[in-house]
């Protein structure tokens, strides 16, 4: 990584696009297997959702050390980059993607330690949606990225 490059390093890079593609496909998957086949199959919930979900969560819990690090590093260096830039985007879609981040690690908890029977579902609706905007937002940030950067 060059000196006051925006760029992750590899071993960021690696860790925040795994744990990203792994927590986006096993929520994806534990949605489509619990609305589409498990209620279909008339048997809920299917032997697939636990496991679906036990893996999202050890995902999870990688993806927060993952944060704390790019909360460290990646985030201030950002900051201060788009202030002296006046890469106001960049920096929008960072406050947003923190946000998310946010959102998305303490409606997990909730989900899986406070969340009442009776609102565990719309919980878990909100927090699914809060994960696929992030994962579009990412999207948007990193392209936004390379657009400024060049190649590198």
């Amino acid at each position: 990584m060059r000196p006051g490059s925006q760029h992750l390093s590899l071993h960021q890079r690696v860790l925040v696009h795994t744990t990203g593609w792994l927590l986006l496909a096993t929520g994806v998957a534990w949605l489509t297997v619990h609305y589409t086949i498990g209620a279909g199959a008339g048997e809920l919930p299917q032997p697939s959702e636990a496991w679906l979900i036990r893996l999202h969560a050890l995902a999870a819990w990688v993806a927060t050390f993952a944060l704390g690090e790019l909360a460290a590093q990646h985030v201030p260096r950002g900051w201060r980059t788009t202030h002296h830039r006046r890469e106001t985007r960049q920096r929008r879609l960072g406050i947003a993607l923190c946000t998310l981040a946010v959102a998305l690690v303490a409606s997990g908890y909730a989900l899986m330690y406070l969340v009442p029977e009776p609102t565990h579902a719309a919980w878990g609706l909100m927090h699914s949606t809060v994960g696929i905007a992030m994962a579009a937002v990412l999207v948007a940030h990193r392209s936004g990225v390379a657009m400024h950067q060049g190649p590198s």
